[in-house]
């Protein structure tokens, strides 16, 4: 069956969307999304298969797709990327930066190359797509970027390095959207909660029991959200009716941002007050 969106048809027609991730999770929920409402929508990742899958998903329901392979930690492959995409398609109109990768551990177990992988993919990733697609034609056309990163506003115990390259994200967006406004160029993002899908798949068994069930009675909304709901969110913000929207960042948490515990805190005496004077 299409993707049923609650946006009207052809909203995106002739629009050329790129999105990075978009062969899983919240990516393919985007990419089903932007192409059931018109646009020519460009699927880049790093494994092919996951592409082709979701385009022939795409095809199928009788959307515009192509696929191209690209590391998002690697300036050639980014430029390839888009000599490619101009070459065989054009310039395009609409940038997603969804890819990102992260692995739940202590911080102080994080070694300096998984801290290195996390932050060159989630930020300097997201930086360099950025500015690629600005370079190669938003900065004459205009266009609208999304950047997708995390709930993460009362730190992220469990997965600093994520934590911090989102963090990152977040000031860079609102950076850009100052910069650029003046060449038409939207910047927004998207922080999701926890999103029951695809992502789930990439961690054990012993962290989802321990950390997302718990998690989830402490969500107000009492559920985890829907890859849809993410996609939904980021449509609004390239469409025309978020005309005078951007440097957000829209939250799609049911909530968590406001109340939830993630970090469990034994009891312990290794907190020293301070007295200012004797005999306080």
């Amino acid at each position: 069956m299409p993707y049923q969106s609650i946006f009207r048809p052809d909203l995106f027609r002739d629009r050329v969307m790129l999105i990075t991730g978009g062969g899983t999770g919240i990516g393919r929920a985007i990419a089903h999304e932007l192409a059931g409402l018109g646009a020519h929508v460009i699927l880049a990742a790093r494994r092919a298969e996951p592409l082709q899958q979701t385009a022939a998903e795409i095809r199928g329901n009788g959307g515009r797709v192509s696929t191209f392979s690209v590391n998002i930690r690697q300036e050639d492959s980014i430029k390839a990327l888009f000599n490619a995409i101009e070459t065989e398609i054009g310039p395009i109109h609409t940038l997603v930066n969804n890819a990102g990768g992260q692995f739940p551990s202590p911080a102080a177990k994080i070694s300096q190359k998984g801290w290195h992988a996390v932050v060159e993919t989630n930020l300097t990733g997201t930086f360099m797509m950025c500015r690629e697609a600005y370079m190669r034609g938003m900065q004459n056309t205009g266009g609208a970027i999304v950047n997708i990163v995390a709930e993460m506003w009362r730190g992220f115990p469990g997965m600093a390095h994520t934590g911090a390259a989102r963090a990152g994200v977040v000031n860079l967006t609102q950076t850009l959207a100052v910069e650029w406004a003046q060449n038409g160029v939207r910047v927004n993002a998207v922080a999701p909660g926890i999103i029951e899908g695809n992502g789930f798949k990439h961690y054990d068994e012993s962290f989802l029991k321990s950390y997302l069930e718990p998690a989830r009675q402490d969500i107000p909304l009492k559920r985890f959200g829907r890859e849809s709901e993410v996609a939904a969110a980021v449509t609004f913000l390239l469409s025309p009716a978020a005309a005078y929207i951007t440097g957000i960042t829209l939250n799609v948490d049911g909530a968590s941002s406001l109340w939830r515990k993630t970090w469990a805190i034994p009891d312990h005496a290794n907190a020293p007050s301070y007295d200012g004077f004797d005999g306080a």
